[in-house]
């Protein structure tokens, strides 16, 4: 339900309760995962990097919960998604409903919609999950196999999203797809903007460049509480044999650079995500995380929790 006029008022002279109030229960989103779409370790890497097995890492992915309403969707279906659906039902309190009430695509490059495999026939074998998507993104997943399987045995019931209009979840929670640049291959490529009863979330994990992009993002950050951007790669020193013009990412020095001169309370929106395996951010006692963080941005860390 929406948070009444009197709790409004109440939270405008009283503004420290808000996270108190919007987390009981409400609504929040929590990080499931944190790395871009090949993981972490990543197949073929041979550095230092992926010599082990990280389990505080996972292909990027947030949670959506409403608690109100008793419902939880997934952004992203990543190649983690078995281990991301546990960690968000036991998050909901409610281990025994499976599966999340739906499914959030961005776009069709693998670690963002792969994990749609999962609910087919050879695994889970779901009855209508809903699965948001763009125009292209659904006639892709219609049109190719093996998802096109999922639809025609109902293991998914494609919702088809619009650009710059309001999809509704639940009567707490919508979301809004914002078309961004990037390789749009196959489909397009959206950010999420998600509204909660207390606060807006902005999620773009994928995006060529800021420059292209044709808002500004520091007007964005005026607009919302957080802000999950794109931190692929540090930067370009990580890329290493690969043509940086192949894989375009804004590189985290250069968002930094873009936004150091804002307040501290519109940096401290931020928060780092879809971080490359190479990415010293993984790392929470690198000197490139601390200096991330002194210079008032967040990364994402598996399990970070934010009210809505």
């Amino acid at each position: 339900m929406r948070t009444p006029s009197f709790l409004l008022l109440f939270l405008f002279l009283f503004p420290g309760l808000a996270e108190f109030v919007s987390a009981q229960p409400g609504a929040e989103m929590l990080v499931l995962g944190q790395v871009q779409d090949g993981g972490s370790p990543h197949a073929g890497c041979r550095k230092a990097c992926c010599r082990e097995r990280m389990p505080d890492r996972r292909v990027c992915s947030l949670g959506l919960l409403d608690r109100d309403a008793g419902k939880a969707w997934l952004l992203e279906a990543t190649p983690d998604i078995a281990m991301q659906m546990k960690d968000l039902s036991v998050a909901r309190g409610d281990t025994a409903r499976v599966p999340v009430d739906g499914i959030l695509l961005t776009h069709a490059h693998i670690g963002h919609y792969s994990g749609l495999m999962f609910l087919g026939r050879e695994a889970m074998g779901t009855k209508n999950v809903p699965v948001y998507a763009m125009p292209r993104m659904k006639k892709f997943l219609e049109g190719n196999g093996p998802w096109s399987q999922l639809v025609t045995l109902h293991n998914i019931g494609l919702v088809e999203l619009q650009e710059d209009r309001a999809q509704p979840l639940s009567a707490n929670v919508s979301i809004t797809p914002w078309r961004v640049p990037h390789r749009d291959e196959f489909s397009e490529t959206v950010g999420f903007l998600i509204q909660g009863p207390l606060k807006k979330a902005l999620f773009i994990p994928d995006i060529d460049k800021w420059a292209l992009w044709p808002r500004k993002l520091a007007e964005v950050l005026e607009e919302v509480d957080y802000a999950f951007l794109d931190g692929t790669f540090y930067d370009a020193s990580e890329v290493g044999h690969r043509d940086i013009r192949e894989i375009p990412h804004p590189l985290v020095t250069e968002t930094m650079a873009l936004l150091d001169s804002l307040p501290a309370a519109m940096r401290n929106k931020v928060v780092f995500i879809h971080l490359n395996h190479t990415n010293p951010l993984l790392n929470p006692n690198s000197p490139e995380s601390l200096d991330v963080l002194r210079r008032g941005y967040r990364i994402a860390r598996l399990g970070d929790r934010f009210s809505l």
